[in-house]
Protein backbone atom coordinates (compact mmCIF):
# COMPACT_ATOMS: atom_id res chain seq x y z
CA UNK A 1 0.00 0.00 0.00
CA UNK A 2 1.34 3.23 -1.08
CA UNK A 3 2.13 5.88 1.86
CA UNK A 4 -0.36 8.32 2.51
CA UNK A 5 0.40 12.12 2.00
CA UNK A 6 -1.81 14.42 3.14
CA UNK A 7 -1.03 18.54 3.83
CA UNK A 8 -1.79 20.02 7.05
CA UNK A 9 -2.24 23.88 6.41
CA UNK A 10 -1.98 25.53 9.95
CA UNK A 11 0.55 22.64 10.94
CA UNK A 12 2.77 24.96 13.10
CA UNK A 13 -0.41 25.84 14.96
CA UNK A 14 -1.40 24.72 18.42
CA UNK A 15 -3.82 22.09 17.52
CA UNK A 16 -2.73 21.84 14.10
CA UNK A 17 0.90 20.81 15.34
CA UNK A 18 -0.84 18.28 17.48
CA UNK A 19 -2.57 16.54 14.65
CA UNK A 20 0.68 16.83 12.44
CA UNK A 21 2.19 14.53 15.26
CA UNK A 22 -0.56 12.22 15.48
CA UNK A 23 -0.53 11.71 11.52
CA UNK A 24 3.60 11.04 11.41
CA UNK A 25 2.80 8.66 14.33
CA UNK A 26 0.12 6.82 12.26
CA UNK A 27 3.21 6.65 9.39
CA UNK A 28 1.66 9.57 6.97
CA UNK A 29 3.26 11.62 5.19
CA UNK A 30 2.74 15.38 6.07
CA UNK A 31 3.17 18.41 4.03
CA UNK A 32 3.01 21.09 6.67
CA UNK A 33 1.93 24.73 5.40
CA UNK A 34 1.92 27.74 7.83
CA UNK A 35 2.91 31.58 7.46
CA UNK A 36 4.27 31.51 11.27
CA UNK A 37 1.62 34.37 11.98
CA UNK A 38 -0.02 32.46 15.01
CA UNK A 39 2.49 29.32 14.68
CA UNK A 40 5.55 28.29 15.29
CA UNK A 41 8.75 27.04 13.43
CA UNK A 42 9.91 25.53 16.42
CA UNK A 43 7.18 23.05 16.78
CA UNK A 44 7.76 22.17 12.94
CA UNK A 45 11.78 21.39 14.35
CA UNK A 46 10.29 19.12 17.18
CA UNK A 47 8.17 16.93 15.04
CA UNK A 48 10.93 16.86 12.01
CA UNK A 49 13.47 15.69 14.50
CA UNK A 50 11.58 13.23 15.28
CA UNK A 51 10.24 12.25 11.84
CA UNK A 52 12.65 13.59 9.34
CA UNK A 53 11.50 11.44 6.41
CA UNK A 54 8.06 12.18 6.75
CA UNK A 55 7.59 16.01 7.36
CA UNK A 56 8.31 18.73 4.62
CA UNK A 57 7.25 21.94 5.81
CA UNK A 58 6.95 25.38 4.05
CA UNK A 59 6.85 28.97 5.24
CA UNK A 60 3.82 30.03 2.91
CA UNK A 61 0.70 32.41 3.34
CA UNK A 62 -2.72 30.95 2.54
CA UNK A 63 -3.38 34.18 0.28
CA UNK A 64 -0.43 33.90 -1.61
CA UNK A 65 -0.28 31.60 -4.92
CA UNK A 66 -0.54 27.66 -3.99
CA UNK A 67 0.61 26.09 -7.66
CA UNK A 68 3.89 25.15 -6.47
CA UNK A 69 3.65 23.77 -3.14
CA UNK A 70 0.80 21.56 -4.76
CA UNK A 71 2.51 20.80 -7.84
CA UNK A 72 6.17 20.10 -6.22
CA UNK A 73 4.19 17.59 -3.42
CA UNK A 74 1.32 15.93 -5.74
CA UNK A 75 0.02 13.39 -5.37
CA UNK A 76 -1.83 14.36 -2.24
CA UNK A 77 -4.89 12.43 -0.44
CA UNK A 78 -6.19 14.86 1.02
CA UNK A 79 -5.92 18.36 2.99
CA UNK A 80 -6.49 19.22 6.75
CA UNK A 81 -7.07 23.20 6.74
CA UNK A 82 -6.33 24.35 10.10
CA UNK A 83 -5.52 27.66 9.14
CA UNK A 84 -7.15 30.56 10.36
CA UNK A 85 -7.51 33.54 12.92
CA UNK A 86 -9.19 32.68 15.34
CA UNK A 87 -9.59 35.17 18.61
CA UNK A 88 -13.16 36.07 19.26
CA UNK A 89 -12.53 39.85 20.43
CA UNK A 90 -9.91 40.20 17.85
CA UNK A 91 -12.97 39.97 15.37
CA UNK A 92 -14.83 42.59 16.61
CA UNK A 93 -11.60 45.33 16.63
CA UNK A 94 -10.99 43.82 12.57
CA UNK A 95 -13.43 42.11 11.00
CA UNK A 96 -11.53 42.49 7.67
CA UNK A 97 -8.63 40.38 8.72
CA UNK A 98 -11.12 37.00 9.80
CA UNK A 99 -12.64 37.60 6.23
CA UNK A 100 -9.80 37.49 4.46
CA UNK A 101 -7.67 34.67 6.62
CA UNK A 102 -10.60 32.21 7.23
CA UNK A 103 -12.69 32.97 4.15
CA UNK A 104 -10.75 34.24 0.97
CA UNK A 105 -7.72 31.83 1.79
CA UNK A 106 -10.33 28.86 1.92
CA UNK A 107 -11.28 29.90 -1.33
CA UNK A 108 -7.37 30.06 -3.21
CA UNK A 109 -6.38 26.74 -1.37
CA UNK A 110 -9.80 25.10 -2.89
CA UNK A 111 -8.79 26.29 -6.15
CA UNK A 112 -5.37 24.88 -5.71
CA UNK A 113 -6.95 21.79 -4.37
CA UNK A 114 -9.20 21.76 -7.62
CA UNK A 115 -6.62 22.27 -10.45
CA UNK A 116 -4.43 19.09 -8.31
CA UNK A 117 -7.18 16.99 -8.29
CA UNK A 118 -6.78 16.72 -4.60
CA UNK A 119 -11.19 15.57 -3.54
CA UNK A 120 -10.57 15.21 -0.02
CA UNK A 121 -10.85 17.79 2.66
CA UNK A 122 -11.51 18.17 6.35
CA UNK A 123 -11.91 21.32 7.77
CA UNK A 124 -11.69 22.90 11.09
CA UNK A 125 -14.81 25.36 11.67
CA UNK A 126 -16.24 26.04 14.82
CA UNK A 127 -19.47 26.60 17.79
CA UNK A 128 -19.17 30.20 16.78
CA UNK A 129 -21.63 29.67 13.78
CA UNK A 130 -24.34 29.01 15.97
CA UNK A 131 -24.54 32.25 17.87
CA UNK A 132 -26.61 31.77 20.88
CA UNK A 133 -27.69 28.96 21.31
CA UNK A 134 -31.76 28.37 21.19
CA UNK A 135 -31.99 24.82 22.40
CA UNK A 136 -29.28 22.65 24.47
CA UNK A 137 -27.25 20.41 23.73
CA UNK A 138 -26.79 21.93 20.39
CA UNK A 139 -27.04 19.79 17.01
CA UNK A 140 -25.62 20.30 14.13
CA UNK A 141 -28.94 21.16 12.87
CA UNK A 142 -29.47 24.58 15.08
CA UNK A 143 -29.70 27.70 13.62
CA UNK A 144 -26.08 29.30 13.00
CA UNK A 145 -26.65 32.95 13.56
CA UNK A 146 -23.01 34.11 14.65
CA UNK A 147 -22.86 36.89 17.01
CA UNK A 148 -19.01 38.48 15.75
CA UNK A 149 -16.94 38.20 12.72
CA UNK A 150 -14.83 35.34 13.65
CA UNK A 151 -17.70 32.49 13.65
CA UNK A 152 -19.32 34.77 10.58
CA UNK A 153 -16.32 34.43 8.43
CA UNK A 154 -16.01 30.46 9.19
CA UNK A 155 -19.87 29.98 8.67
CA UNK A 156 -18.76 31.29 5.28
CA UNK A 157 -16.26 28.96 4.36
CA UNK A 158 -18.32 26.44 5.71
CA UNK A 159 -20.85 27.59 2.64
CA UNK A 160 -17.94 27.83 -0.20
CA UNK A 161 -17.16 24.02 0.97
CA UNK A 162 -21.05 23.24 0.33
CA UNK A 163 -20.75 24.40 -2.97
CA UNK A 164 -17.88 23.31 -3.94
CA UNK A 165 -18.97 19.42 -2.42
CA UNK A 166 -21.81 20.10 -4.90
CA UNK A 167 -20.56 21.63 -8.35
CA UNK A 168 -16.86 20.04 -7.91
CA UNK A 169 -15.19 16.66 -6.92
CA UNK A 170 -15.04 17.35 -3.25
CA UNK A 171 -15.68 14.82 -0.56
CA UNK A 172 -15.21 16.95 2.90
CA UNK A 173 -15.58 17.14 6.87
CA UNK A 174 -16.73 19.97 8.47
CA UNK A 175 -15.47 19.82 12.59
CA UNK A 176 -17.42 23.06 14.72
CA UNK A 177 -14.94 22.71 17.64
CA UNK A 178 -15.89 23.71 20.72
CA UNK A 179 -13.09 24.90 23.07
CA UNK A 180 -10.41 23.51 22.48
CA UNK A 181 -7.77 22.66 25.22
CA UNK A 182 -5.07 20.55 26.74
CA UNK A 183 -1.51 19.58 25.06
CA UNK A 184 0.54 16.55 24.28
CA UNK A 185 0.46 14.13 26.74
CA UNK A 186 4.17 14.46 27.43
CA UNK A 187 4.23 18.01 27.38
CA UNK A 188 6.01 18.27 23.87
CA UNK A 189 3.90 20.40 22.61
CA UNK A 190 0.91 22.60 23.51
CA UNK A 191 -0.46 26.25 23.04
CA UNK A 192 2.21 28.82 22.71
CA UNK A 193 0.03 31.68 21.79
CA UNK A 194 1.32 34.53 24.27
CA UNK A 195 -1.81 36.41 23.78
CA UNK A 196 -4.11 33.12 23.72
CA UNK A 197 -7.64 33.75 25.20
CA UNK A 198 -8.17 30.53 26.21
CA UNK A 199 -9.61 29.62 29.73
CA UNK A 200 -7.59 26.28 30.84
CA UNK A 201 -4.63 27.96 29.57
CA UNK A 202 -4.58 31.33 31.20
CA UNK A 203 -5.89 29.66 34.50
CA UNK A 204 -3.36 27.23 34.58
CA UNK A 205 -0.53 30.09 33.73
CA UNK A 206 -2.04 31.95 36.72
CA UNK A 207 -1.80 29.13 39.16
CA UNK A 208 2.55 28.59 38.31
CA UNK A 209 2.30 32.44 38.31
CA UNK A 210 3.48 33.26 34.60
CA UNK A 211 1.25 35.37 34.28
CA UNK A 212 -1.68 37.30 36.22
CA UNK A 213 -4.49 35.90 35.62
CA UNK A 214 -7.80 37.95 34.58
CA UNK A 215 -11.23 37.79 33.98
CA UNK A 216 -12.53 39.04 30.45
CA UNK A 217 -15.89 37.89 29.96
CA UNK A 218 -18.67 39.78 30.50
CA UNK A 219 -22.11 39.22 32.45
CA UNK A 220 -24.10 36.94 30.60
CA UNK A 221 -27.61 34.80 31.80
CA UNK A 222 -26.21 32.23 33.36
CA UNK A 223 -26.59 30.94 37.19
CA UNK A 224 -23.05 32.42 37.89
CA UNK A 225 -23.13 35.15 35.34
CA UNK A 226 -20.54 33.81 33.66
CA UNK A 227 -20.66 31.95 29.98
CA UNK A 228 -20.38 28.32 30.01
CA UNK A 229 -18.90 26.56 27.47
CA UNK A 230 -18.07 22.77 26.14
CA UNK A 231 -14.74 21.74 26.88
CA UNK A 232 -12.62 19.56 24.06
CA UNK A 233 -9.31 18.08 25.03
CA UNK A 234 -6.93 18.55 21.82
CA UNK A 235 -5.94 15.08 21.69
CA UNK A 236 -9.49 13.84 21.61
CA UNK A 237 -10.39 16.30 18.49
CA UNK A 238 -6.60 14.93 16.87
CA UNK A 239 -8.33 11.80 17.14
CA UNK A 240 -11.40 12.84 15.60
CA UNK A 241 -9.39 14.29 12.33
CA UNK A 242 -7.73 10.64 11.87
CA UNK A 243 -11.20 8.79 11.82
CA UNK A 244 -12.80 11.78 9.60
CA UNK A 245 -9.85 10.84 7.07
CA UNK A 246 -10.45 6.71 7.53
CA UNK A 247 -14.16 8.02 6.92
CA UNK A 248 -13.58 9.83 3.62
CA UNK A 249 -11.31 7.28 2.28
CA UNK A 250 -13.58 4.80 2.72
CA UNK A 251 -16.22 6.66 0.80
CA UNK A 252 -18.08 8.40 3.01
CA UNK A 253 -20.22 11.24 2.27
CA UNK A 254 -19.55 14.88 3.19
CA UNK A 255 -20.98 15.68 6.49
CA UNK A 256 -20.64 18.57 9.09
CA UNK A 257 -20.01 17.35 12.37
CA UNK A 258 -19.67 18.84 16.18
CA UNK A 259 -16.80 18.18 18.60
CA UNK A 260 -17.67 18.64 22.14
CA UNK A 261 -17.80 16.63 25.15
CA UNK A 262 -21.46 17.29 25.81
CA UNK A 263 -20.21 18.62 29.32
CA UNK A 264 -20.45 22.67 30.10
CA UNK A 265 -18.26 24.33 32.63
CA UNK A 266 -18.84 28.37 33.64
CA UNK A 267 -16.00 30.43 33.92
CA UNK A 268 -16.02 30.71 37.44
CA UNK A 269 -16.39 26.42 37.96
CA UNK A 270 -13.55 25.73 35.32
CA UNK A 271 -11.19 28.03 37.75
CA UNK A 272 -12.35 26.06 40.88
CA UNK A 273 -11.72 22.80 39.06
CA UNK A 274 -8.27 24.05 38.10
CA UNK A 275 -7.68 25.27 41.52
CA UNK A 276 -8.29 22.32 43.28
CA UNK A 277 -6.41 20.17 40.46
CA UNK A 278 -3.55 22.22 41.60
CA UNK A 279 -3.93 23.30 44.95
CA UNK A 280 -3.18 26.86 44.29
CA UNK A 281 -5.60 29.70 44.41
CA UNK A 282 -5.63 31.51 41.53
CA UNK A 283 -5.52 35.52 42.09
CA UNK A 284 -8.12 37.31 40.01
CA UNK A 285 -8.43 40.49 38.75
CA UNK A 286 -11.04 41.93 36.17
CA UNK A 287 -9.24 42.57 32.85
CA UNK A 288 -10.68 44.33 29.85
CA UNK A 289 -13.91 43.02 28.57
CA UNK A 290 -14.28 40.59 25.58
CA UNK A 291 -16.61 41.44 22.95
CA UNK A 292 -19.56 39.09 20.98
CA UNK A 293 -20.00 35.95 23.79
CA UNK A 294 -22.54 34.20 23.74
CA UNK A 295 -24.28 33.03 27.47
CA UNK A 296 -24.28 29.23 26.73
CA UNK A 297 -22.67 26.87 24.33
CA UNK A 298 -22.46 23.09 24.69
CA UNK A 299 -22.28 20.45 21.67
CA UNK A 300 -24.32 17.38 21.10
CA UNK A 301 -22.06 14.75 19.49
CA UNK A 302 -24.49 12.32 18.83
CA UNK A 303 -23.12 12.86 15.08
CA UNK A 304 -19.90 11.86 15.61
CA UNK A 305 -20.36 9.41 17.90
CA UNK A 306 -22.61 7.40 15.03
CA UNK A 307 -20.61 8.43 12.32
CA UNK A 308 -16.96 8.36 12.87
CA UNK A 309 -17.28 5.92 15.64
CA UNK A 310 -15.99 8.06 18.05
CA UNK A 311 -16.08 9.94 21.49
CA UNK A 312 -14.26 12.17 23.72
CA UNK A 313 -11.89 10.12 25.80
CA UNK A 314 -9.95 12.54 28.16
CA UNK A 315 -11.25 14.33 31.01
CA UNK A 316 -11.28 18.10 32.14
CA UNK A 317 -8.84 17.31 34.71
CA UNK A 318 -6.20 15.64 31.92
CA UNK A 319 -6.47 18.35 29.73
CA UNK A 320 -5.16 20.46 32.94
CA UNK A 321 -3.05 18.00 33.58
CA UNK A 322 -1.13 18.05 29.84
CA UNK A 323 -1.56 22.06 30.18
CA UNK A 324 0.75 21.98 33.01
CA UNK A 325 2.98 19.59 31.58
CA UNK A 326 3.45 22.14 28.55
CA UNK A 327 4.17 24.90 30.80
CA UNK A 328 6.54 23.68 32.87
CA UNK A 329 8.76 23.56 29.96
CA UNK A 330 7.66 26.21 28.06
CA UNK A 331 6.55 28.53 30.46
CA UNK A 332 6.41 31.50 27.85
CA UNK A 333 5.38 29.13 24.66
CA UNK A 334 8.28 28.40 22.38
CA UNK A 335 10.15 32.49 22.56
Amino acid sequence: MAQQRVMVTGGAGYIGSIITQQLLQKGFQVIAVDNFSTGYKEALDILQSDFPAHLHSYHHDLLAPLESIFKKESPLDAVFHLAGKTAVDESMRDPAVYFENNTAALLNLLTAMEQYRVTQLIFSSTAAVYGESETLPILESHPTRPVNPYGESKLMAEQIINWFGKQKDLRYTIFRYFNVCGGAADGSLGDARPDSGALVLNAVKGTMGIIPFQLTCSPVSTPDGTPIRDYIDVLDVAKAHLLAYAYLSDGGKSETINLGSTRGYSVHELVRTVETMTGVKIPTRHGSTRQGEAATIVASNTKARQLLGWKPTRTIEESIKSTRAWLTTHPHGWK
